[in-house]
């Protein structure tokens, strides 16, 4: 993604090559700061107040200064300023900023990645990979955090065995999420995806999905599931605030059809963003 523009708590917009966080600053040293990453549809962030509340809740969890909130709304507001009628990204980073000093808050807005729409239309291949159920407090379950490097690692191991997206497994073969996105899976007329409970991250996108499910014809259900269960369903897909809906055409080289549901939800999806 290339940055469009650029805007910090307290300075207003500033040019995107101009530094803007202290070499010292925690967030850049230990990973210790949290973020949110949302769509923006023709320069309206969508449910941008659902991604604060969580920022808030990271950054409390990582013990970070609480969130000034009205700051980092209106870097928002100055970046969205610069976004054109196409749709963007918009992204919030919280940070504490270096010992003794204070918090820093960032509105980045970038364009949408070219290869998500052109994946979109013949569908991901993933695989999956062990991951951590985040099932203690110091193992921060539901944050986001810019500790991202071994997301990243996933995401290149993904990209090494020909894949787009790599899908966590716990020990016991137990379905988690995606590097950067919440798995789902269809049999005839229900969804199932992996509950909140395993640790994995609320996204935004999956509470949506989770209200516009029944209006577009589908039961859901949430629990601990096998990735069995994945490869025998009649099709699987993954969501995200800037991916939305992906479609999964395979598995650690296993086929997958491709079914209603994914283009359905994504319908709905784009329709609720046209509402705002």
């Amino acid at each position: 993604m290339s940055l469009l523009a650029l805007a910090t708590s307290g300075r207003g917009l500033v040019d995107p090559g101009e530094p803007v966080v202290h070499a010292d600053d925690d967030g850049l040293l230990r990973g210790r700061a949290a973020f949110e990453t949302l769509r923006v549809y023709s320069g309206r962030p969508f449910r941008l107040e659902a991604h604060l509340d969580r920022l808030a809740a990271s950054s409390q969890s990582i013990g970070l200064p609480a969130v000034e909130r009205q700051e980092l709304e209106e870097a928002a507001s100055l970046v969205l300023g610069q976004a054109d009628e196409g749709d963007t990204v918009l992204r919030l980073v919280w940070t504490g900023g270096p010992v003794g000093g204070s918090p820093t808050g960032l509105a980045l807005l970038s364009d949408v990645p070219g290869w998500i729409e052109e994946v979109r239309l013949r569908g991901a291949r993933a695989v999956s990979l062990l991951g951590i159920r985040a099932a203690v407090p110091w193992l921060l379950p539901g944050v986001k955090s810019t500790s991202y490097a071994v997301n990243m690692a996933a995401e290149a191991e993904a990209r090494r065995r020909g894949a787009e997206e790599a899908i966590f497994v716990d020990p016991d073969d137990i379905v988690l999420e995606g590097t950067v996105t919440n798995i789902w899976w269809r049999k005839e007329k229900t969804l199932y995806t992996p509950s909140l409970e395993l640790g994995i991250l609320a996204g935004v996108t999956r509470a949506t999905l989770l209200e516009l499910a029944p209006s577009c014809g589908y039961a859901v259900e949430d629990d601990a599931y096998p990735l069995d269960d994945v490869l025998g369903a009649d099709e699987a897909f993954t969501s995200s605030s800037v991916r939305e809906i992906m479609p999964l055409v395979e598995i650690d080289g296993r086929p997958l059809g491709r079914g209603p549901a994914a283009d359905t939800l994504q319908g709905a999806l784009r329709g609720l963003a046209a509402t705002l």
